[in-house]
């Protein structure tokens, strides 16, 4: 995909790792960021992602996201994208597409940065007046698929709903002139996700470590059985989807990232080739890899 690139800023979950920044992931097309997700320390990810040549990553060049879901660890971003960007003189209203209750949560950023943006909107600072509003367009809860929410001369937006416990969950497609991305979100297994991922270019989807899972206590096993997908079921969904490439994102180890008396890194590499194995194990035998934090696909 010459014109179509997938850079993947945050492959976190909610645990503070120090290696993993949040949830959120940027399609690259023509030069424009389609984003999905803002987890913590997204515009500073964009940020090294421009840095490292990824010229549509500049900050105040960021005016468009895809939320998949209102949990914190993929939302908490949201107030450092609508006004980094416009600090750095993004003139631009953000357009977010999004579930219900995502332009609650913007109002409520405006409202929480009230005195600052009073401030720099009649204070001496010479900020724009558009810059950091929103323009949020919200997906209603019960339709599998949304069909196209959003295309321009770059690409069309397919969203459809997957599985993540009792909160409105989706998942997108992206369409370009070269190819397709299938940007997960949190889910559990959901049949859709074959039929929509099916001979895509990318599939980034997000797994857990099967084997660590079964050392949990039975409530957490049961909970992430239900709320996300184990390695070896990914395997299975992508025997069936075939995707050219299939990324694994947001994985979950089931192990205590918050102890700094063991190596980390080391833990998680071992952890990672085991997820690999389990992949394979449920007969997948594709292109797959364990998508790290600024990966550019």
């Amino acid at each position: 995909m010459q014109n179509t690139k997938l850079v993947l800023l945050g492959t976190g979950t909610p645990n503070a790792c120090p290696d993993h920044s949040g949830p959120a992931s940027a399609v690259i097309v023509n030069n424009r960021a389609y984003l999905v997700d803002f987890g913590p320390g997204v515009v500073r990810q964009a940020s090294k992602a421009y840095f490292k040549g990824i010229d549509a990553l500049r900050p105040d060049r960021l005016d468009i996201a895809f939320c998949t879901h209102l949990h914190t660890d993929h939302t908490t971003g949201l107030a450092d994208l609508i006004y980094t960007p416009w600090v750095l003189e993004r003139e631009k209203p953000l357009q977010l597409f999004g579930p219900k209750g995502l332009s609650d949560m913007s109002e409520h950023i405006e409202m929480a940065y009230s005195a600052d943006l009073d401030m720099r909107l009649h204070g001496d600072e010479p900020a724009n007046l558009t810059g950091y509003q929103t323009d949020v367009t919200e997906l209603p809860p019960g339709k599998e698929d949304y069909g196209i929410i959003y295309k321009d001369e770059n690409v069309q937006v397919n969203a459809f709903t997957v599985k993540h416990g009792k909160l409105q969950s989706v998942a997108y497609k992206f369409i370009t002139e070269d190819g397709t991305i299938v940007i997960s979100g949190d889910t559990a297994p959901v049949p859709i996700m074959i039929e929509k991922a099916r001979n895509t270019d990318i599939l980034l989807h997000e797994c857990q470590y099967t084997q660590g899972l079964s050392n949990r206590a039975l409530q957490w096993q049961i909970y992430h059985r239900n709320v996300h997908t184990m390695s070896t079921d990914l395997g299975i969904i992508a025997k069936e989807a075939k995707p050219k490439l299939l990324v694994t994102y947001h994985r979950i180890y089931h192990m205590n990232i918050m102890d700094n008396t063991k190596d980390l890194k080391q833990e998680m590499e071992v952890r990672n080739e085991k997820i690999l194995q389990e992949i394979r194990s449920a007969g997948y035998d594709g292109p797959v890899v364990n998508g790290q934090d600024l990966d550019i696909y």
